[in-house]
C-alpha cells in the first residue's frame, strides 16, 4: 500500500472512531432512555399524557437513591467548603473543604454519586451518597454548573467564564467536545420533553440559547423582552419546564419575575411578576406548583436581610397563588423540595444560612447557620429515574 493510501486509511479509522456514538449511561431504573429522542413512554403519566415530572412524585425513589443517607449538602462559595445537614434533626453534622468557589452540588445521571462543582479551582469533588463522604477531586475546566443529556450519553459542564458547554464522558469526565456559545454568563439549562433540545440562560446579555442535543450545535438565541417587569433589563437565571413540556419558565433577577417562553417556537409569550431578584424555580412533588425564590436583590453583590421571599406559581394559570415571607428579611437562592414534598430547602445566599419552609402553609420553620455565600444546595435523596443535573432536575 502506498504511503498516501495508508495515510488515508488511517484517517478514515480515526474519523470512524471519533464519529462512533458513545454508549449511554444506564439510568437508576436499570434502563436506557431517549434512544431515539421521542417523548412516547419517557415522560407520560398514567393517562398517557405528557408529564415531565411523572417519575418524580412523592416516594418514587429508585433503589440506589433509597439506599442513600438522607442529607442536605450546602456549598459555601466564599468559604470553599460544603456544610452537611441532617434533615431529620436540622443539625450540621460536618463541614468539609472543597476546591475554590464551590457553586452547586449536582446528582450524577445514574444517581451513583454527587458532584461538588468547584468553579475557580476547576475541579469536581465527588460525594458518595450512601455514606456522605467526599473523595479526591477530578480536574474539569471552569465548572460553574453541570447537566446530563436525557439519554445519559454526556455530562455537560457549563463553563461560564469561557462561554462554553463542554460535553464530557459522564463516568470519567473526559472532554469529548467543547461548544462555544457566545452566551455571556451561561448558567442554567432545561430540556424539552422530547429530549432533543436544551434551553440555557445567558445571565449577562439578557438572552436564552437553544441547543440541539443530537448535533451539539447552537440553533437559536432569543433576546428577552426588557420592557417586562421592573424595567431594569433582563438577567435570566434558572429555567424549568411546565409539566406538559409546552411552556418554559425563566426566573429573571432584574425583571423581578418569571418570563414565560414557548420552547418550540422559541419566543417569550408572557411574564409573571413575583418578587425582588427572582432566581430559582422548583416544582412541587405533584407538579401543580412552582416554588420561585426571590433573592431580595437585583445585584450580584448584596447585603444581609434583603426583601427575599418565595412565590408559589400555578404553571397552568400562570399566576402567583401564594407568597411566603422571611421574617426580618433574607436571600433565598437555590435548593430542593424534599422527597416527601413536605419541605422546601433553600440557601440564603447573602445571609450565611439555610431556610426550611413547610410547603403546606409556607411557614419558615428553620434557619440554619452555614458558611459564606451558600449557593446550589442539594437535598438527597430525590425521587426519579435519572438526574438531568443542577441541584436535582430529576426525571
Amino acid at each position: 500500500m502506498s504511503s498516501r493510501r495508508a495515510l488515508l486509511a488511517t484517517a478514515a479509522l480515526v474519523f470512524a472512531a471519533c464519529g462512533r456514538s458513545q454508549d449511554s449511561m444506564v439510568a437508576a431504573d436499570g434502563k436506557r432512555h431517549y434512544a431515539t429522542y421521542a417523548a412516547a413512554g419517557e415522560v407520560t403519566d398514567t393517562a398517557g399524557g405528557v408529564d415531565v415530572y411523572a417519575a418524580t412524585t412523592t416516594g418514587a425513589l429508585s433503589p440506589i437513591a433509597a439506599k442513600a443517607r438522607p442529607l442536605v449538602y450546602v456549598p459555601n462559595s466564599q468559604s470553599g467548603s460544603v456544610t452537611v445537614i441532617d434533615p431529620t434533626t436540622y443539625q450540621v453534622v460536618r463541614t468539609f473543604k472543597t476546591g475554590s468557589i464551590p457553586q452547586h452540588v449536582v446528582p450524577a445521571y445514574d444517581l451513583s454519586r454527587l458532584w461538588v462543582l468547584n468553579n475557580q479551582s476547576s475541579t469536581l469533588t465527588p460525594i458518595d451518597p450512601l455514606t456522605g463522604s467526599d473523595g479526591p477531586p477530578v480536574h474539569v475546566d471552569d465548572p460553574y454548573n453541570m447537566y446530563f443529556t436525557p439519554d445519559g450519553r454526556y455530562a455537560i459542564t457549563v463553563a461560564e467564564r469561557r462561554e462554553r458547554l463542554d460535553f464530557r464522558d459522564p463516568r470519567s469526565m473526559k472532554l469529548v467536545q467543547s461548544v462555544h456559545t457566545g452566551c455571556r454568563g451561561i448558567d442554567h439549562m432545561e430540556f424539552t420533553a422530547d429530549g432533543r433540545y436544551a434551553i440555557a440562560t445567558c445571565e449577562f446579555n439578557g438572552q436564552l440559547l437553544k441547543l440541539d442535543v443530537t448535533t451539539r450545535e447552537v440553533v437559536g438565541l432569543l433576546a428577552l423582552d426588557t420592557t417586562s417587569g421592573a424595567g431594569l433589563g433582563a438577567m435570566p437565571q434558572d429555567v424549568r419546564s411546565s409539566p406538559d413540556g409546552k411552556t418554559f419558565f425563566v426566573a429573571d433577577m432584574k425583571s423581578d419575575g418569571v418570563r414565560v417562553v414557548d420552547p418550540v417556537a422559541f419566543k417569550q409569550i408572557g411574564f409573571i411578576p413575583t418578587g425582588t431578584g427572582t432566581h430559582g424555580i422548583y416544582p412541587s412533588r405533584d407538579g401543580k406548583f412552582l416554588y420561585v425564590t426571590n433573592r431580595g436583590w437585583n445585584t450580584l453583590k448584596a447585603g444581609k436581610h434583603g426583601k427575599g421571599s418565595i412565590s408559589v406559581v400555578d404553571p397552568v394559570s400562570r399566576t402567583v397563588v401564594a407568597t411566603w415571607s422571611i421574617p426580618k428579611g433574607g436571600s433565598p437562592d437555590m435548593g430542593n423540595v424534599t422527597a416527601d414534598g413536605k419541605e422546601l430547602w433553600v440557601s440564603g445566599r447573602y445571609d450565611e444560612e439555610v431556610y426550611v419552609f413547610d410547603t403546606s402553609n409556607g411557614e419558615l420553620t428553620h434557619r440554619i447557620r452555614v458558611g459564606r455565600e451558600p449557593h446550589g444546595l442539594c437535598v438527597w435523596p430525590q425521587p426519579g429515574r435519572y438526574s438531568l443535573g443542577h441541584t436535582g432536575n430529576m426525571r
